[in-house]
C-alpha cells in the first residue's frame, strides 16, 4: 500500500485512514472522485472496504487477478474485494475461527454483485474435490434463482433485491468449501400486490411469461402478454428494455436443473406463482346487502386447480370470514372492500412462505450433496457430517443499507432498524479491535468518544416501551385502531426521548417537516421521517383463519409444507411482522456476535447509471447514512498506521546507513535506530511488541517521499554494478560460446570442403566421360552431359535471341545441336516477322509499298538510294495551306494527292525557275503562285528520265502529239525517289521511269530537242555550257 502513497496527488490514497484531514467530509469526497475518476473503485477504511459501484466492466476480476490476490497480505496489494475475501479465508484457516463478511449499501450500489464476485473467488481459489463440484455449482446457481424470486425493478436500480439474504459458506479443517446454507429475511411481500409508478413486481413473474414453454403456459392458463394481469402492471412497466426476460428464464430454468429440482417440485412451484396472478384478476362486486360477490369465477377455477382446492370453498372462503367464540364458529360475509384485503393477504402469504420454502430446497440440496443436516425448523446452522468440531464457517450478509426516501413507510423502519443494529455492532467490534490490539501490543488506551446509537435500539425494540411493541400493541388490542390511534401512542409513550419527534411535539420549525400522519427519528446517520399510514396492516400480515384452512387442505406439495395443519390448531394470535423481524434480527445479531468481521460498503455514484459521473450531492448522503465518517473516526482516534517491524524496516532500511544494507539484530531495535535517524518526534510514533504506530498520515508520507527519492539513487547504483556483473557475466558466457561455435563451424566447413570437392571429382569425371561419347546416341555415358549442354545452351541463347527481323546474328549450337538451333532460328524470325506485321499500321504500309515501286525503279540504278531507304515518305511536301487558292479552285474537285517544292529550268535559256509540282489522281500541274503554267494529263505523260547520279534532275515528258503542251518538264526536286514513285503509282504505267547515264535528250518543241548532260564534280552545280546544253554536275557519293 506504501507504494502508492508517492502518486497521492492524483489518484488519492488507498486508505481513508491516511487522510490528513480524515474529520473533512469534502476531503473525504475528494479521494473518493480521485480514485473512482481513475477507475480505482476500492478503498479502505482500516480493515473495511468502501466500494463505488462503475457502471461497467473493468477487467478486474479474471482468474489471474483472483490468484493475485490469493494468500497475499491484505495490505499488500491494491484495495479489492478479492482481498477482503482472501484475507477472511487465511484468517479462519490459520485460526479455525468463523468469520462473516457484511455487506451493505443503498438500492444500486452493487451489493449482489460483490456478494457474487467473493463467492466465485472462493469457488475458484479455495481447494476443491471432486465430490463437491456439483455443491459449489448448486451455491453459485442458487443466485439467480433467489434474485429471480427476490429481485425486482425499482426506480433506483433494475435488479434490487426486495430481501436480505445471509449465507453461510461452511470448510473443513483443510479449508476446501464443504456446503452451504442460506437464511433470508423480510421479503418485501406488498410488492406482490403492489407497486409504486415506474416500478416492476417480482422478476419471476415476467420471466415465465416470456420465457414459458406454450404447453407449460397453456397449464397453467397464462398468456404471454404481463399487461394483462393487475399484480404485474400497476407500475405501467411491466415491459423493460433494460431487462432480457426471455434470456433470464433460461438462466434460472438451468439454474432449477443444477440445483436438483424435480419436475414435480417444479409443477408445484409454478402453479403457485400462476395462482398469485389469477388471484390478482379476481374481482368483487357488492350485492344489495352489501356483500362481497364475485361475478366471474373463470379465475377461481383457475386458481383452486393449480393449488388443489375446491373451486366453491375457496370462493367462500374469500367472500367470508369465520370467527370463532370458544366453541362456536360463526361464518360472516365480508364487504368488497374486506375481500380484496383478504384476496390480497392471501397473495402475499402464498407468496412469503413459496420464498420461505424455495430458501429451505436450495438448502436441502446443498445438504444433501456432501452430508446429511441436522436442523430444527427455525435453525440456521447446517452441518454436513456428525464431526462438527472441525468445521468453520464464513458468512455472507447481504442486507439492505439504510434506505431515505420521500415517502418512509413501515419497509424502512424496519430495514433503517436494522442498520442501526449492525452499526452498532460495526462500532463495538471495531473499537473492541482496536483495544484488543493496543493491549496485546502493550500501548496504553486511550478512550475514544463516540456516538453510541444504543439509546435509538432501545427506542424501537425495548419490551412494553419501544415503537415495535407499541405497534403490537395496536394491533392486538380490541376496538377500532388505527395508524393516527398508533401515532398518539407513541406521542404519549416515547414522546420525551430525546431522538423522537412528531409534529404536535416539534417547535415551529420542525413542523414544516413533518405530516400529521409522520414521526420522525434521529438515527446515528441523520434524521429519517415515517409515514405511519399502512404500519397497523403491514404489521399485522393477517390471514384470515378461513382462508389458512384451505390452503392447509390443498393439494400443492408446497403450499402443504407451508401451510401446516398444527396451525389451525394453535389458536394464539401469530407474532406480527416487526416482532418476527426483531427475533430474526437478534438471531442475526447472535450469530454474527461470535464471528470475526469484515466490512464492505457499497456507493453507487449517480441515480443514472452512467459509468465515469460522480454526484457529489448523492454520494455524500449515502457516506452519511453508511456512518463512513464515524467509522472513519473512530479508526483514527488512536494511530493512523501501524506496520510490524520486518515490513517496516524491510521496507524503509535503505533511509538509515546502519540498517542498510542487511540489519542483524532484532527487528524492534532496527526499526527504533531508523526512526531515530530520520527524526521522528515522540508524539508521533509508538513503539509496541511488534509493530510501530505512527499517528499521523503525514509522518508517514514524509518517509514515503525520502523512501522514494533514495530509491532512485539506490536504484541507479544497484543498477551500474548489476550491469557491470552481467556484461562480465556475458562476455565471459559469449567468449566461451564463441570458441565452441568456432571449433564447431570450421569442422562443419571442412567436411562441407571434402564433401563439395568428392561431388566435384564425380561431375568432372561424368562430364569427361559425356565429352567422350557425346557423338554417340543418347545413352547413361552421355545423357548426362547432352542434357547439361543443351540446358546450357537454352539459357545462353535465351539472352543471344535476335531483336528485330534485320538483327541476323545468332548464337553458334554445339554440334550435336545444329538441327535444333536452326529449326528454332526458323521459329524465332517468323514469330519477329509475325510481330513485326501486326505492329504495321495501314499508314506505314501504304509508305512500304511505295517504297518496294521505289526499289524496283531505282535500286541499283541512282546514286542515293541506300540512303533513302532510311528516310519514311511524307504524304506530301507542300501542305493544302501552302498552294493559293486560285490554284485549288482552278483543280476544282480533285483531290491533292502529293505536292513538292521543285525548281523549273526553261526550255529554251535554262533559267531556274521556284515552282510547285501538284499532282492529282489524273493530271500533275507545274504551279506558279496563282497561275497554273503547265497542265500535264496522265494520259499524255510519255515517260520519266532520271539521271544515274545523285542529282535531284527528273524529265517528264509528254506526248509530242499534244498540241496542247509546251514540251517536256525539266525540274529539279530535293526528293527525287518520292517524287517519281508518287507520280508511277498515279500514273499506273509500268516501265515508265528511265535512269540514264551519261546525258539524255528532252523534247522543247516540234521538231526541236534540248540534251542535258551529267557528270560528277567536286561540288554541285547546274549550268548552261557553251554549246548550250544544260550541265549537270553532281557530287559522288561514297559507297
Amino acid at each position: 500500500m506504501e507504494g502508492t502513497l508517492t502518486a497521492r496527488d492524483k489518484v488519492g490514497v488507498q486508505d481513508f485512514v491516511l487522510l490528513d484531514a480524515h474529520t473533512s467530509e469534502s476531503a473525504f469526497v475528494d479521494n473518493l472522485r480521485k480514485r473512482f475518476n481513475e477507475n480505482l473503485i476500492y478503498t479502505y477504511i482500516g480493515t473495511l472496504l468502501v466500494s463505488v459501484n462503475p457502471y461497467q466492466e473493468l477487467g478486474i476480476y479474471t482468474v489471474s487477478q483472483m490468484e493475485l490476490y490469493q494468500g497475499v497480505s491484505f495490505f499488500e496489494l491494491p484495495p479489492h474485494v478479492y482481498a477482503i475475501a482472501d484475507n477472511a479465508y487465511r484468517m479462519m484457516c490459520s485460526e479455525l475461527n468463523n468469520h462473516f463478511i457484511l455487506i451493505s449499501g443503498e438500492s444500486g450500489a452493487g451489493k449482489t454483485e460483490a456478494s457474487k464476485k467473493i463467492l466465485q473467488y472462493f469457488a475458484v481459489t479455495c481447494p476443491m474435490t471432486e465430490s463437491l463440484q456439483i455443491a459449489r455449482d448448486r451455491l453459485l446457481l442458487s443466485n439467480p434463482v433467489l434474485e429471480a424470486f427476490g429481485n425486482a425493478k425499482t426506480l433506483r436500480n433494475d435488479n434490487s433485491s426486495r430481501f436480505g439474504k445471509y449465507m453461510d459458506i461452511q470448510f473443513d479443517f483443510q479449508g476446501i468449501p464443504v456446503g452451504g446454507h442460506i437464511i433470508s429475511y423480510l421479503i418485501e411481500k406488498s410488492r406482490v400486490v403492489y407497486q409504486n409508478q415506474g416500478e416492476r413486481n417480482f422478476h419471476i413473474f415476467y420471466q415465465l411469461l416470456a420465457g414459458g414453454e406454450a404447453d407449460r403456459l397453456a397449464h397453467l392458463g397464462l398468456e404471454r402478454d404481463p399487461r394483462l394481469y393487475k399484480y404485474l402492471s400497476q407500475g405501467h412497466r411491466a415491459k423493460e428494455s433494460s431487462l432480457n426476460d426471455k434470456n433470464d428464464w433460461k438462466t434460472v430454468s438451468n439454474a432449477f436443473s443444477v440445483i436438483d429440482f424435480t419436475k414435480a417440485d417444479l409443477e408445484n412451484l409454478f402453479g403457485v406463482i400462476a395462482s398469485v396472478l389469477h388471484l390478482g384478476n379476481v374481482c368483487f362486486e357488492e350485492d344489495p346487502q352489501g356483500c362481497a360477490t364475485v361475478p366471474d369465477t373463470h379465475e377461481i377455477k383457475w386458481i383452486a386447480k393449480l393449488l388443489g382446492v375446491c373451486p366453491s370453498v375457496l370462493l367462500d372462503a374469500l367472500t367470508h370470514r369465520k370467527i370463532e367464540a370458544k366453541t362456536e364458529e360463526v361464518i360472516c360475509p365480508l364487504t368488497p372492500g374486506h375481500s380484496v384485503y383478504a384476496r390480497d393477504a392471501m397473495a402475499k402469504a402464498v407468496y412469503g412462505r413459496t420464498f420461505t420454502w424455495l430458501v429451505n430446497k436450495i438448502n436441502s440440496s446443498l445438504v444433501n450433496q456432501v452430508g446429511h443436516a441436522v436442523s430444527a425448523p427455525h435453525s440456521w446452522l447446517v452441518f454436513f457430517n456428525q464431526d462438527v468440531t472441525k468445521k468453520t464457517v464464513i458468512g455472507l450478509l447481504d442486507i439492505y443499507g439504510f434506505e431515505v426516501f420521500d415517502k418512509n413507510g413501515f419497509e424502512q423502519f424496519c430495514i433503517n432498524y436494522c442498520n442501526e443494529k449492525l452499526q452498532q455492532l460495526l462500532i463495538e467490534r471495531t473499537l473492541k479491535a482496536e483495544q484488543a490490539e493496543y493491549e496485546m501490543e502493550g500501548i496504553e488506551w486511550e478512550s475514544i468518544q463516540y456516538f453510541n446509537n444504543k439509546i435509538i435500539c432501545d427506542l424501537v425494540e425495548e419490551r412494553h416501551k419501544g415503537i415495535i411493541s407499541i405497534l403490537d400493541e395496536e394491533c392486538l388490542r380490541p376496538g377500532p385502531a388505527t395508524d393516527l390511534s398508533f401515532l398518539e401512542k407513541l406521542e404519549e409513550t416515547v414522546g420525551a426521548h430525546a431522538h423522537f419527534q412528531t409534529r404536535k411535539l416539534a417547535g415551529p420549525k420542525g413542523r414544516k417537516r413533518i405530516g400529521w400522519m409522520e414521526f420522525q427519528l434521529l438515527h446515528y446517520a441523520g434524521e429519517v421521517t415515517y409515514c405511519t399510514k399502512g404500519f397497523l396492516e403491514k404489521n399485522n400480515d393477517l390471514l384470515y383463519r378461513h382462508l389458512k384452512e384451505v390452503l392447509c387442505r390443498s393439494s400443492n406439495r408446497i403450499l402443504r409444507e407451508c401451510f401446516l395443519v398444527a396451525e389451525l390448531e394453535n389458536r394464539r394470535r401469530p407474532p406480527t411482522v416487526g416482532t418476527q423481524f426483531k427475533d430474526s434480527l437478534g438471531s442475526l445479531l447472535e450469530m454474527l456476535i461470535c464471528k470475526e468481521p469484515s466490512y464492505i460498503r457499497c456507493i453507487k455514484p449517480n441515480d443514472t447509471k452512467e459509468p465515469s459521473k460522480f454526484d457529489d450531492f448523492l454520494i455524500r448522503h449515502q457516506i452519511k447514512y453508511l456512518g463512513l465518517m464515524e467509522h472513519l473516526r473512530v479508526r483514527r482516534a488512536g494511530f493512523a498506521y501501524r506496520r510490524r517491524y520486518e515490513h517496516f524496516l524491510q521496507r524503509y532500511k535503505s533511509l538509515c546507513p546502519d540498517t542498510w544494507p542487511h540489519w542483524h539484530g532484532p527487528p524492534g531495535e532496527g526499526v527504533e535506530r531508523l526512526i531515530k535517524y530520520i527524526g521522528y518526534r515522540p508524539e508521533e510514533y509508538k513503539l509496541g511488541k511488534t509493530k510501530i504506530f505512527i499517528r499521523f498520515p503525514r509522518t508517514l508520507f514524509a518517509t514515503e517521499d525520502a523512501f522514494e527519492f533514495s530509491k532512485h539513487q539506490l536504484v541507479a547504483r544497484i543498477q551500474a554494478t548489476y550491469k557491470g556483473r552481467l556484461g562480465r557475466r556475458e562476455y565471459v558466457k559469449k567468449r566461451q560460446a564463441a570458441t565452441k561455435l568456432e571449433a564447431h563451424w570450421r569442422g562443419v566447413l571442412a567436411r562441407r570442403e571434402v564433401q563439395r570437392r568428392r561431388w566435384a571429382v564425380q561431375v568432372i569425371r561424368r562430364f569427361i566421360k559425356g565429352f567422350i561419347h557425346r557423338h554417340r546416341p543418347l545413352c547413361p555415358d552421355n545423357e548426362e552431359f547432352i542434357v547439361f549442354v543443351r540446358k546450357n545452351y537454352i539459357l545462353n541463347l535465351r539472352n543471344h535471341v535476335p531483336k528485330n527481323v534485320l538483327d541476323k546474328s545468332w548464337l553458334r549450337p554445339p554440334g550435336i545441336l545444329e538441327h535444333a538451333s536452326d529449326l528454332l532460328r526458323k521459329m524465332c524470325l517468323r514469330n519477329l516477322v509475325r510481330k513485326y506485321c501486326r505492329g504495321v499500321t495501314d499508314e506505314r504500309r501504304a509508305m512500304m509499298q511505295q517504297k518496294v515501286v521505289t526499289s524496283e525503279i531505282f535500286r541499283g540504278k541512282k546514286e542515293g538510294y541506300a540512303d533513302s531507304l532510311r528516310q519514311p515518305f511524307a504524304t506530301s511536301r507542300i501542305d493544302e495551306g501552302d498552294i493559293h487558292p486560285k490554284v485549288l479552285q482552278l483543280i476544282g474537285s480533285e483531290k491533292v494527292e502529293y505536292g513538292v517544292p521543285v525548281i523549273k529550268y526553261d526550255r529554251k535559256g535554262f533559267k531556274a525557275r521556284r515552282r510547285q509540282l501538284i499532282l492529282t489522281r489524273k493530271v500533275a500541274y507545274v504551279v506558279e503562285m496563282a497561275k497554273i503554267k503547265q497542265k500535264i494529263e496522265y494520259s499524255a505523260l510519255k515517260g520519266v528520265s532520271t539521271s544515274s547520279l545523285s542529282d535531284g534532275i527528273l524529265v517528264i515528258h509528254v506526248s509530242p502529239e499534244d498540241i496542247k503542251q509546251k514540251g517536256d518538264a525539266v525540274l529539279q526536286c530535293e526528293h527525287p525517289f518520292e517524287a517519281v514513285t508518287k507520280l508511277v503509282m498515279l500514273v499506273k504505267k509500268e516501265n515508265m521511269v528511265n535512269v540514264v547515264q551519261g546525258s539524255l535528250q528532252f523534247y522543247i518543241s516540234p521538231g526541236k530537242e534540248g540534251t542535258i548532260v551529267f557528270h560528277t564534280g567536286p561540288e554541285e552545280h547546274i549550268y548552261k555550257d557553251k554549246s548550250g546544253q544544260l550541265t549537270v554536275v553532281s557530287v559522288r557519293r561514297k559507297s
